[in-house]
């Protein structure tokens, strides 16, 4: 899946909360086009025209360019009247009927990945309580795409190779630790396909069982939890990477032993691998 596609996925949950939390009636965005510097329209809600869907917005030009070249939020009262913005727009946002506007930048490790709008069909300030609220929105996009590079790249390192895969070394441990890395980052993603696609990259990294009746099933956070004890990790470090209690993960953790007929962490680490849940 194109990462512009999953993007599009947080821009337009974004959009959705900035205009319940501000009472906006107007939101729309989109994300930098890959190699380019322009921003592409991509996500509306409240508009009622389609004069700014697939809107190219180039850095530098009309407000949200200027958000993207300064990597700040901007704002105007009046959108065509206004003297801090050049105005190779004009025609689409008059054809919505737009005037006070602002822009949010989502900036992503100080490059500029792509800008919410909220707007309103009358020309009056829209107030430091609702730029919060925009940049709120904008930081959730933010995390969100975050964690979804940290996945793609742990995607990328996890791809099992017969080299690795045979290696009982220091490049085993990678891979197990980029399993239980996958595992914990899965329950942060909100796209569904990306979420599957994440999950069925911790099953290539573990071996099939001998026989797959014998194949005990472990619930979810059982796996996580026992994945991180196979990297190595305490139960406090456990708790922290999964955002779990410590006596939760404890909890977590005995259940996996009684289903595993295990009585030590590694005892249930070594059933775990035999049986093909873990690598």
């Amino acid at each position: 899946m194109a990462a512009e596609v999953t993007g599009a996925v947080e821009i337009r949950g974004a959009l959705s909360r900035l205009r319940r939390t501000t009472g906006l009636p107007i939101a729309f965005g989109g994300l930098v086009e890959a190699g380019r510097t322009q921003v592409r329209i991509s996500e509306l809600t409240g508009t009622n025209t389609a004069s700014l869907r697939s809107l190219a917005v180039t850095s530098g030009n009309g407000l949200g360019g200027k958000a993207v070249e300064l990597a700040r939020p901007c704002a105007v009262v009046d959108y065509s009247a206004s003297r801090q913005i050049s105005h190779e727009y004009d025609i689409p946002v008059a054809a919505e009927g737009l005037r006070s506007v602002l822009a949010v930048p989502v900036v992503v490790r100080r490059r500029v990945r792509g800008v919410l709008y909220g707007a309103l069909r009358a020309a009056q300030p829209l107030g430091d309580r609702t730029l919060g609220a925009a940049v709120a929105a904008a930081r959730d996009v933010e995390q969100a795409l975050v964690v979804q590079d940290e996945a793609r790249g742990l995607l990328a390192a996890a791809r099992p190779e017969p080299a690795v895969a045979g290696d009982p070394g220091a490049a085993w441990e990678q891979v197990r630790e980029a399993h239980a890395a996958l595992r914990a980052l899965a329950p942060r993603i909100t796209d569904p396909q990306l979420r599957a696609e994440l999950l069925a990259a911790c099953g290539l990294l573990t071996a099939p069982a001998p026989d797959p009746r014998a194949q005990t099933v472990l619930a979810p956070r059982e796996l996580d939890v026992l994945a991180w004890v196979a990297a190595g990790a305490t139960n406090a470090a456990v708790a922290e990477r999964l955002g779990l209690r410590p006596e939760t993960v404890k909890g977590y953790l005995r259940s996996a032993m009684r289903k595993l007929g295990a009585h030590t962490r590694g005892e249930a680490v070594s059933a775990a691998r035999r049986t093909g849940v873990l690598p």
